[in-house]
């Protein structure tokens, strides 16, 4: 983001929040949405998610501490008796796989390959168990998949104690026993993913446009480009051409109800036109 007067740029933060039912079947269409930060403190995705209660999908960062809280919940990611102040995290099983990846391809460890391989078995599992049920999910991950996952839990365990503490491997493993308790839910609960990667992808508009225009011209600047991201991802994940769309919205938007909004979204639109705008 420029910084005016300083003839400098500084950091900013564009985060993504993104709902997805497609891979069990579910109901709601999927949509993201795009905010922008000055910075990555924490309390921006408190305060972005701060009304939400279920689950949510994240990495390791610890920012979004504030979003969780501990202790057992039930399927839907709520804790009995604690009022359902705050959402239950599911760790990511990618982030989990980069790190093994990296020393693989700095080190050639033979360690760091089978953890690639024992992971990649799990995702055989998803690849049978996308777009089933959540209810076949469960008892798809609970035949296949968790034997594998403790397996692959209690490898790591032992692998630990035969290499250096301080080597990036180590480092690897700990990470990946850090993050396997957060990520076992998956094997329960037939809405949950693997790992974050729908959100990583709905981050790649974002990386793209950064190499292109480099940087906001300001807070504001970068606040609009957030809303726009919105807009244009989440037409692009109904299979909605984004252009066509607003053309669509904005030749009716001044005259439409506020409190009938919701039938301007991309799938209403989806539904209701054949993909070209009157």
């Amino acid at each position: 983001m420029q910084a005016p007067g300083s003839k400098q740029t500084k950091t900013a933060r564009v985060w993504a929040y993104v709902r997805d039912e497609r891979p069990w079947a579910g109901g709601a269409p999927p949509g993201v949405w795009y905010r922008f930060t000055v910075d990555r403190k924490g309390e921006h995705p408190v305060r972005h998610l701060s009304d939400y209660r279920g689950w949510i999908h994240a990495d390791g960062y610890s920012g979004f501490n504030g979003l969780f809280e501990d202790g057992p919940r039930g399927a839907d990611g709520h804790q009995p008796g604690q009022g359902q102040k705050k959402a239950r995290e599911m760790a990511c099983m990618a982030h989990v796989r980069r790190k093994f990846v990296d020393v693989h391809q700095a080190q050639g460890s033979a360690i760091a390959e089978e953890a690639i391989q024992r992971i990649a078995a799990l995702y055989a599992v998803e690849q049978t168990a996308r777009g089933q049920s959540p209810a076949e999910r469960a008892e798809l991950r609970r035949e296949h998949a968790k034997p594998l996952f403790d397996d692959l839990e209690t490898w790591l365990a032992a692998q630990l104690a035969k290499v250096s503490g301080k080597s990036p491997l180590a480092a690897a493993i700990r990470y990946a026993l850090n993050r396997l308790p957060k990520a076992r839910p998956y094997l329960d609960n037939g809405v949950l993913e693997l790992d974050n990667n729908t959100v990583e992808r709905a981050m790649k508009p974002v990386a793209l446009g950064r190499k292109n225009w480099l940087f906001a011209g300001s807070e504001g600047g970068g606040k609009a480009m957030a809303i726009a991201f919105t807009l244009i991802e989440t037409a692009k994940l109904n299979g909605v051409d984004p252009q066509a769309w607003l053309t669509w919205v904005l030749d009716r938007i001044a005259e439409h109800k506020i409190n009938r909004i919701d039938e301007l979204l991309p799938w209403n639109w989806k539904s209701t036109t054949t993909g070209v705008a009157p």
